[in-house]
Formats: C-alpha cells, sequence, structure tokens
C-alpha cells in the first residue's frame, strides 16, 4: 500500500468512532428533544412523539433498500464487479430490514390511539409488511451455500427484484384509498406541515441523527462481513491444507 493510500486508510479509520459518537450524541439529544422539550400536539397529544422516531425509521429504510438495488446493480456489471459492493449491499439490508420493523413497530403503537386498533390491513401497511419479508427472504438468500461470487450474484438479484416494493409502499397512500395520510410531514411543494419551530427543530435532528447512525453502523457491518468471509475462505483452505496432508489409507485386499 502507498503511503498517500496509508494515510487516506488511518483518516478513514480515525474519523469512524467520531460519526459513532455524534451519531449516537445526536440519538440521545433527540429522545430528550421529542419526549421533554417538544411541546403536545393539540389533537394527537403525545402519541404524536412517536413521529420523532416513526419518520426517520422509514426514511431510512428507503435509503437502506436503495443502497442495497444500487450496489447490487454494480455488482452486476461486470466493470464495476467486486465483493465490496455485495458487503455494502448485505449490511445496508440488514439495517434496513431493521428501521423497516422500526416503522412498523412504532406505527403500531401510534396506529392504537390514533386509529384505535393495533393493526389495519390497508395499503400502506400491508405493502410495508411485504417489503420485510421479502428482504428477509433476501437475507436469507445470502446465507446459503456457495462461493462469494455466487452468492453476491444471486443476491444481487434478489435485491434489485424486492426493490420494486419501494416504490409502491411510498405510492400506496396516493393509488388507493387507505387510512393512512397522506404527506404526514411534507405537502406538496416539500413544506414542513409541523409549524411549531421547537417541533420541526426536533424532527430534524432526529432524521439527521439517525441518517449519521445508519452510516455508522453499515461502515461497521461492512467490516465485519469481510472479516467474515475472510475467516471463512482460511477455514475451508486449513481444512484442505489438513486433508491434502493426510496420509493415504489403504484397504487391505483379501483374497
Amino acid at each position: 500500500m502507498s503511503k498517500q493510500a496509508s494515510g487516506r486508510a488511518q483518516t478513514v479509520n480515525a474519523g469512524r468512532p467520531w460519526l459513532g459518537l455524534t451519531a449516537f450524541a445526536g440519538v440521545s439529544a433527540t429522545f430528550v428533544m421529542g419526549l421533554v422539550v417538544a411541546p403536545k400536539d393539540e389533537q394527537q397529544r403525545d402519541a404524536y412523539r412517536l413521529l420523532y422516531m416513526h419518520v426517520p425509521a422509514a426514511w431510512l429504510a428507503y435509503l437502506a433498500f436503495t443502497v442495497t438495488a444500487i450496489a447490487s446493480a454494480l455488482y452486476l456489471v461486470p466493470r464495476t464487479r467486486h465483493l465490496r459492493w455485495d458487503y455494502l449491499a448485505g449490511a445496508s439490508g440488514e439495517l434496513g430490514v431493521m428501521f423497516t420493523a422500526l416503522m412498523l413497530a412504532g406505527g403500531s403503537l401510534w396506529g392504537k390511539p390514533v386509529w384505535g386498533q393495533w393493526w389495519a390491513w390497508e395499503a400502506r401497511l400491508t405493502t410495508t409488511a411485504i417489503l420485510l419479508f421479502l428482504y428477509l427472504g433476501y437475507l436469507a438468500l445470502r446465507r446459503i451455500g456457495g462461493s462469494p461470487q455466487q452468492r453476491a450474484t444471486r443476491s444481487a438479484i434478489a435485491g434489485l427484484i424486492a426493490f420494486i416494493d419501494v416504490p409502491i409502499v411510498h405510492f400506496s397512500v396516493s393509488w388507493w384509498a387507505t387510512l393512512h395520510q397522506e404527506g404526514s410531514v411534507f405537502n406538496d411543494k416539500m413544506q414542513l406541515h409541523i409549524r411549531d419551530g421547537v417541533m420541526q427543530f426536533t424532527l430534524l435532528l432526529a432524521v439527521a441523527s439517525f441518517t449519521l447512525l445508519y452510516v455508522w453502523m453499515c461502515m461497521r457491518r461492512m467490516e465485519l462481513l469481510a472479516l467474515d468471509e475472510g475467516l471463512a475462505e482460511r477455514e475451508l483452505q486449513l481444512a484442505i491444507d489438513e486433508r491434502s496432508n493426510r496420509p493415504a489409507t489403504t484397504n487391505p485386499v483379501t483374497v
């Protein structure tokens, strides 16, 4: 490795702890602002505070699955084919599943006091649940045996197919009659519906902090996936070496 490349690697490694600390500090501040400082909503009262978790989770589910789809496409293109894209797709897919589950859990907790029920089989919730199971299947597919290249290829195809449901989830409130309100945060002009300054700041802080947390977690998970891959290859090579060095056994010939 050149001195220039080594310097860049050291800079990146030194910046990761600060990225993680900044993300956790921002998330902690979001909880304080959302639970203590921000005022109650006139209509939804304290139930609206789930918005500070639900909106970032929804945004990051979209972002994570988009990153998975882009990384999958880059792996399938011969000119850009490299296992680092597979690691990125897998890491982002895992985080996307986590944030989708968090989004569904937060929406369910919000639905009970506002809608009067924990779950409703309406378009947004149903398509989101389908999205969760599609990417759970994607993660399960990644664990099937085979070479890293075989795993990366089939996972990339599955990741692109599963991504078809992301725009369906997003536009479901426009395409079908649903209980879920349309544009719960932004209007058609991409202006915040929330007028209170403290509420706006808390929501923007939540989105920014959770996004930093996603970036940090994705970077760390990519490193672990690469380490797991290297460990599995070393174990396989050791097994092959042991078998090749083992003396051959001959069966006695009987007459």
